[in-house]
């Protein structure tokens, strides 16, 4: 039996942890200071960064700006301007009863935290929890995905001369390393991937009680209402068609996986996506240089069963064509798929377009609710009633209307699933949240004190401190009088 190669982690992590006990990373200058040297990076290795996305991913470097570089810059830029005033401690209140104290709620880090990132987004899907692990003062280990083997290198080859090395670490590897960092003893891990892998991750969490935040996917649906206005169906097909192959080839966890539309709508919203696919993609759109190429040979592979399927062939209304050596798929179209088929029980993580239609849009809510909750949902509609419907009666990681994924983009909203699509939240002062501790600190007076809640108990003490805790004041001077002498049935002794 072959033995288990040994990475030899124990020693740095040991190492960092001893950084981090003796308090080098809660240092506020030295959290700017890292900080501003992730902004350096992304300043000075842009080209070798968008490089990198175009060798691993195919990304169009505007594409690369927009979702991956130009985040990561405004995140930081945020972070930054909102740092001294997260770390601070905030005043609370203790009851009145307890007289002459002070109270405060105080942040502090976890400790030493892992991170794993995925493939689709390899740049901001490690940056963006790093820099929440940084501002809250941990010690960071990241571990981006070897199936973007590009970004990897980039990140482990580069950001050690930007970060203080000490005590962020970045360790590239498969499944092998994964599998021995995950049996390290963790303050807390981030992980971003399949449900099958996070599954995996929190039941080794599991062995040392270690809090997980755990950013899944699923099939996150898009619902169409039949809008007034052509200019307002332009509109919403544009940044439909813009999420679902515009935006990694589909290879999002918040990217579109489904849409669901009213059967009468059906014909004109096929005829108006095949127009505006032509503006964006041209007439050949292998041949484009705005659609990203599949991670890889085993992914292309798992997205051509999905379109060979015997159940699904005849539902293809548009594209399908597919080139291996490239890795390219072509933005597809599928009406009314059945629902047992794969393409409608599997996330789809790639560019084919499922429509499934309804009699009527409302009808959608109960389509979704039957699924797992997703990470986000997208509700193209300006009819209020199914508005208000959609925010009361669907449960997602987030809903949004008349657009797509641009909550990621927003430093302000919480970013994460619910149910099986995930839990725990980042982004912003949220990822500050997530990394930080908030201790409760509690300061007392000896000067005072209230002699009846301490023993011998009797009756009478009873009923001083159910007026006492109950800020009953007047029912504590009847006490004190003798004019109150039973409280539920208890008689004073």
């Amino acid at each position: 039996m072959e033995s288990k190669r040994d990475f030899g982690f124990e020693r740095d992590l040991e190492h960092m942890r001893e950084c981090y006990r003796k308090g080098r990373t809660k240092e506020a200058s030295w959290r700017v200071s890292q900080l501003k040297g992730l902004q350096k990076f992304l300043k000075e290795k842009e080209n070798e960064v968008l490089m990198a996305l175009k060798q691993d991913l195919g990304k169009h470097p505007a594409e690369a700006f927009r979702d991956e570089v130009g985040i990561l810059i405004k995140s930081l830029s945020f972070v930054l301007g909102n740092l001294k005033q997260w770390m601070s401690s905030k005043k609370a209140q203790l009851p009145r009863l307890a007289l002459l104290s002070s109270a405060e709620v105080v942040p502090e880090p976890l400790g030493l935290v892992l991170v794993f990132s995925s493939w689709n987004f390899p740049l901001v899907l490690s940056l963006e929890p790093l820099i929440g692990a940084i501002a809250a003062g941990n010690a960071v280990i990241l571990k981006p995905s070897e199936l973007a083997p590009a970004c990897s290198s980039l990140l482990a080859n580069t950001l050690p001369t930007y970060l203080d090395n000490t005590v962020i670490k970045v360790i590239e590897g498969g499944p092998d390393v994964g599998e021995q960092l995950l049996e390290q003893k963790w303050d807390k891990i981030f992980f971003t991937g399949s449900s099958k892998v996070g599954r995996i991750v929190m039941s080794a969490a599991v062995q040392h009680l270690t809090p997980v935040t755990l950013e899944l996917g699923g099939k996150c649906p898009i619902v169409l209402d039949s809008l007034s206005w052509s200019w307002e169906r332009e509109v919403a097909v544009n940044r439909i068609l813009v999420t679902k192959f515009g935006f990694c080839a589909g290879q999002a966890c918040i990217g579109i996986d489904y849409a669901i539309v009213e059967k009468k709508f059906a014909s004109n919203l096929m005829e108006l996506m095949k127009i505006m696919m032509k503006k964006m993609f041209g007439e050949n759109p292998r041949e484009s240089n705005s659609i990203a190429r599949i991670i890889n040979k085993h992914h292309f592979l798992r997205l051509k069963n999905l379109l060979n399927d015997p159940l699904v062939k005849n539902s293809i209304v548009h594209g399908g064509s597919m080139d291996e050596d490239n890795l390219f798929i072509e933005p597809t179209i599928l009406l009314d798929p059945p629902l047992q088929s794969a393409v409608m029980t599997e996330e789809i993580f790639g560019p084919i377009l499922p429509i499934i239609t309804l009699d009527k849009i409302e009808d959608s809510i109960c389509f979704i609710n039957s699924r797992p909750r997703p990470l986000a949902m997208y509700v193209f509609t300006k009819n209020e009633a199914l508005r208000r419907r959609m925010v009361s009666e669907t449960s997602s990681g987030s809903l949004v209307f008349n657009d797509a994924v641009i909550q990621f983009a927003a430093d302000t909203l919480p970013f994460g699933g619910v149910g099986e699509s995930g839990f725990g939240k980042y982004h912003g002062k949220f990822s500050f949240d997530t990394f930080s501790h908030y201790k409760a600190v509690a300061t007392r007076s000896f000067l005072t004190d209230f002699w009846f809640r301490f023993p011998p108990w009797n009756n009478y003490k009873l009923l001083l401190l159910d007026c006492a805790l109950n800020l009953d004041y007047f029912g504590l001077l009847l006490v004190i009088l003798g004019l109150k002498r039973s409280r539920k049935g208890f008689n004073i002794n």
